[in-house]
C-alpha cells in the first residue's frame, strides 16, 4: 500500500505515528507549528561562566513497558531511578505519598488526621456514589487528609477546585488509602515506596529528548508551518505560510480545540463543545546553583498556598551531565490557566521562587549563578466535570470527517510519553485497518 499520510504536530505521538507509517511502507510527511521536532518532549539549554546547564520542559522521566516503546527508547543510554519524591508543607519534609508518611509531624497533628480517617472509614457507605474529584478524596482519606493535602494541591498543579473535577482521569495516578499503611507510616519513618512504579528512566545526556532521536533521523519534516485553516471535503490544509497541501490520510496531534477551529463547515454545537476544552499553561523557572546535591530529592511537591509552584524537580539529579561540574539545578513548575490566569512577570516569577528557596531551606541567593524563564502554552488537559463526554462528542464528529487524533492534545486525555507514543502508532495502525 502506497498512500501518503499527513501528519500534523512533531511531538512524540506525530514521530511515532510516522515512523510506524514508514514500517508499513507508507509514505509520510509531518508539519510542525514551532522551529524544532520534540513537542513537550524537546529540553532547552542555557549558558553560564561556569558551564552549560540543560534543562527538559518540565519534569519527564520514563517508566515505559510497551515493547514497542522501550524499542525506541532504550536506543539512549540511560540511568535508571527509583520515584522516591518529597512533599514541603509548613516547613515539614514528607515523603510520598504524603498521608502515608506522617511521621514527622507533632503527635497532635498526627493523631487528629488519624482518628478523623479511621472514623471515616468505619462510618464508609461503600455503594455511596462519588460525583466529583472532592468527594473522591474525602471518600479515600476522610475531611481532614484531604483538606490537609490532596486538595490544596489540586488547586496549585489543576488550578481549579476539586469539585469541579470529574473523577476518570486517577486510574493509578492516586494512591488509595489504607488505614494500616497511614498508621504505620505515622509511627515509623521506615515505610515501603508504594509509588505505582518501581523505577524511572532518564537518558544519561541530551536530556529527555534523547529518547527520540532515532525517530528524528531521516523525517520529511517541514518546520513553522502551522496549520490555520483545513477543508475535510477537498482534503486541504491551509498553513501560515500561505501553502496549501492536499492530503489523502490525515493525522492530528495538535490540540483538539484548536484543530476544530480551524476545520471549515463545523456545526455550531460541535464548535462550542469545543470551546469548553481547556488545559492548564506551565511557567517553568529554571535555577542552576554553585553547589553539587542541593535538591532534597529528585523531584518533589509543594503544598504551601504563599509558594506559587506545585512541583519542583532537579535536572541535575536525573542526570549530572545536565549541569556544570560541582554544580546542581532545579526547574520550579507553576500552574495557571483561564480559570486561574497568571498575572506575575517572568522577573516576579523568578523572584518568588528564589524566595521559595530561601523559604524552603534549600539554598540561599547566593548559591544561584543562573536564572531563566519559559512559558508553556500546553501543559495538562483539565479534567473538570462533563470534560470527558463533551470531548468525546466533539473528537467523534473529528473523526467522522476522516481526521485520525492522537497524543495527549489531540486525543486531549492524560497521556505519559509512552501512551502518546502508543497513540501516534495505533493512529496508523487504524487507518490502515479502515482501508483494509
Amino acid at each position: 500500500m502506497h498512500e501518503e499520510v499527513t501528519i500534523l504536530g512533531s511531538g512524540i505521538a506525530g514521530l511515532s505515528a510516522y515512523a510506524r507509517a514508514q514500517e508499513l511502507d507508507l509514505t509520510a510527511k509531518i508539519y510542525e507549528a514551532t522551529s524544532q521536532a520534540g513537542g513537550l518532549m524537546n529540553s532547552f539549554t542555557l549558558s553560564s561562566p561556569e558551564g552549560d546547564w540543560l534543562f527538559d520542559n518540565a519534569v519527564h522521566l520514563s517508566f515505559a513497558t510497551e515493547l514497542e516503546v522501550r524499542a525506541i527508547f532504550d536506543r539512549t543510554p540511560y540511568l535508571t531511578h527509583e520515584p522516591k519524591a518529597l512533599n514541603f508543607d509548613a516547613g515539614y519534609w514528607l515523603s510520598h505519598p504524603v498521608q502515608n508518611n506522617m511521621f514527622v509531624l507533632p503527635a497532635s497533628e498526627k493523631a487528629d488526621l488519624l482518628v478523623d480517617l479511621a472514623q471515616h472509614l468505619a462510618e464508609r457507605c461503600t455503594n455511596k456514589k462519588v460525583g466529583n474529584y472532592r468527594e473522591w478524596l474525602v471518600d479515600q482519606y476522610g475531611v481532614k487528609i484531604a483538606e490537609r493535602w490532596p486538595l490544596r494541591y489540586t488547586r496549585k498543579y489543576w488550578t481549579i477546585q476539586a469539585e469541579e473535577m470529574g473523577t476518570k482521569w486517577i486510574g493509578s495516578r492516586m494512591r488509595v488509602a489504607d488505614l494500616w499503611e497511614v498508621a504505620f507510616g505515622a509511627m515509623s519513618a521506615e515505610t515501603p515506596n508504594t509509588y505505582y512504579v518501581s523505577s524511572m528512566r532518564y537518558p544519561k545526556q541530551g536530556g529527555y529528548r534523547s529518547f527520540l532521536n532515532s525517530l528524528l533521523k531521516n523525517i520529511d519534516l517541514y518546520c513553522d508551518c502551522r496549520a490555520v485553516g483545513i477543508n475535510t471535503e477537498t482534503h486541504e490544509i491551509l498553513f501560515n505560510t500561505g501553502n496549501v497541501c492536499s492530503y489523502t490520510n490525515l493525522v492530528s496531534t495538535i490540540p483538539l480545540p484548536y484543530l476544530v477551529s480551524i476545520i471549515d463547515n463545523v456545526p455550531s454545537f460541535v464548535r462550542e463543545n469545543a470551546k469548553t476544552l481547556y488545559a492548564t499553561s506551565i511557567d517553568l523557572v529554571s535555577i542552576g546553583l554553585n553547589k553539587p546535591n542541593i535538591a532534597p530529592s529528585l523531584w518533589f511537591y509543594i503544598y504551601d498556598e504563599d509558594i506559587l509552584a506545585a512541583r519542583v524537580y532537579s535536572p541535575s539529579w536525573k542526570s549530572p551531565k545536565n549541569a556544570p561540574p560541582n554544580c546542581s539545578s532545579l526547574q520550579f513548575e507553576i500552574y495557571s490557566s483561564r480559570q486561574k490566569k497568571q498575572h506575575f512577570t517572568p522577573n516576579k516569577l523568578i523572584e518568588h521562587c528564589l524566595m521559595a528557596l530561601e523559604k524552603m531551606q534549600i539554598a540561599s541567593r547566593n548559591n544561584v549563578i543562573l536564572t531563566h524563564h519559559k512559558h508553556i502554552k500546553f501543559g495538562n488537559v483539565v479534567f473538570d466535570k462533563g470534560m470527558e463526554e463533551r470531548r468525546n462528542y466533539v473528537r467523534h464528529w473529528v473523526e467522522s470527517r476522516g481526521i485520525t487524533v492522537a497524543g495527549r492534545f489531540g486525543e486531549w486525555d492524560y497521556l505519559w510519553s509512552n501512551q502518546a507514543f502508543m497513540s501516534g502508532l495505533n493512529a496508523i495502525n487504524k487507518i490502515v485497518s479502515f482501508q483494509s
